[in-house]
């Protein structure tokens, strides 16, 4: 599970979708549940490592 940190403005779009679509492209399918303050993205356990590694090359902070 990859959990996005911090609260997001609600006029802020595409976050889940940026995210969405990089990993789309290596073939990860991912389930998202999404709270009032925080939004986890579920793969596969098998994926996590891949997920990790392309999101990383992508410039995203994985702490």
């Amino acid at each position: 599970m990859l959990k996005i940190e911090g609260i997001f403005d609600f006029s802020l779009i595409g976050i889940l979708s940026k995210i969405s679509t990089i990993l789309a492209s290596i073939k990860i399918g991912i389930f998202v549940v999404s709270t009032y303050n925080t939004d986890y993205i579920l793969v596969k356990k098998e994926n996590l490592e891949k997920a990790v590694e392309i999101l990383k090359k992508e410039n995203y902070e994985i702490v």
